[in-house]
């Protein structure tokens, strides 16, 4: 499932063909929607975000759609009047003087007046977005110190989206690595000096996979490895499926384990033992 910087990068992808712009027609293949099509035809889309997992299309006269990939949504932006060469069912179609906003297979998909948005059950328990340049480490350390998260594990707490929005499977590993913290722990198990790494690593990782398209490795690692001649996959992550291989900073394989039904990686030398 895409996580919070995929998202996010089709919310900017979106914006740019579609933000400012009035719709020339729009339709929608789910039943519940299908009146929405001439509702939206001569509207003007205001914004398109992101929140977490889930992307908010706002149009004029207080409507804003809902819409959530799960595992087989995807959009596709295309010039107006062609068609991307997919198979999957359209769901939605939004579609401007130039361009077409085109969603397949997601079946998650509302259309919400603002006072809906404010007590839809997945925007409401959302936590802060760690994608939101707002949002500074501090907040990160007071919420894993807050009763509701101390006590857990870091590894089940990293895929709450309401501890953090946004960060799914690859970003929990990653972000666990770089902060050197054991999966297992706890955040009342933490010293304040790792809490603050971790904090700090929770944020700088969300950001800098949305600036390079999901890579997670530093910069100066990533100009190293290519140098090298390796691919995107081998260049990509410092841990994340690289079950069995070398880490980056010990030398000692990586692991994987079984986390929450979710593939979880770490080095056991660099952030302790499961």
């Amino acid at each position: 499932m895409p996580e919070g910087p995929e998202i996010r990068r089709v919310a900017i992808r979106l914006a740019k063909v579609l933000a400012g712009r009035r719709l020339e027609a729009a339709t929608f293949a789910v039943p519940d929607l299908e009146p929405y099509g001439r509702r939206l035809e001569g509207r003007t889309v205001q914004s398109v975000t992101s929140r977490s997992k889930a992307l908010l299309t706002s149009f004029d006269g207080d409507l804003t759609m809902y819409s959530h990939n799960q595992l087989y949504g995807r959009w596709f932006v295309v010039r107006r009047g062609r068609e991307p060469d997919t198979n999957r069912s359209l769901r939605v179609a939004l579609h401007t003087a130039t361009h077409s906003a085109l969603l397949y297979s997601a079946t998650d998909i509302a259309m919400l007046t603002p006072n809906e948005i404010a007590q839809h059950p997945y925007l409401v328990r959302l936590g802060p977005e760690a994608l939101d340049e707002a949002v500074e480490w501090r907040e990160i350390v007071a919420r894993l110190r807050d009763s509701r998260f101390r006590g857990r594990r870091l590894s089940a707490l990293y895929l709450d989206q309401g501890f953090v929005a946004g960060i799914g499977n690859y970003l929990r590993s990653e972000i666990l690595f770089d902060a050197g913290v054991d999966p297992f722990l706890r955040p009342v198990d933490l010293t304040r000096g790792e809490t603050g790494r971790l904090a700090r690593s929770t944020l700088m990782l969300t950001r800098r996979a949305l600036a390079t398209a999901g890579v997670t490795n530093p910069p100066r690692r990533v100009s190293t490895l290519q140098k090298e001649g390796a691919s995107r996959r081998d260049y990509r992550f410092a841990v994340f499926e690289r079950d069995g291989a070398p880490c980056y900073r010990c030398g000692g394989p990586v692991r994987r384990v079984e986390a929450g039904s979710r593939r979880l990686y770490f080095c056991e030398g660099c952030q302790g033992s499961a």
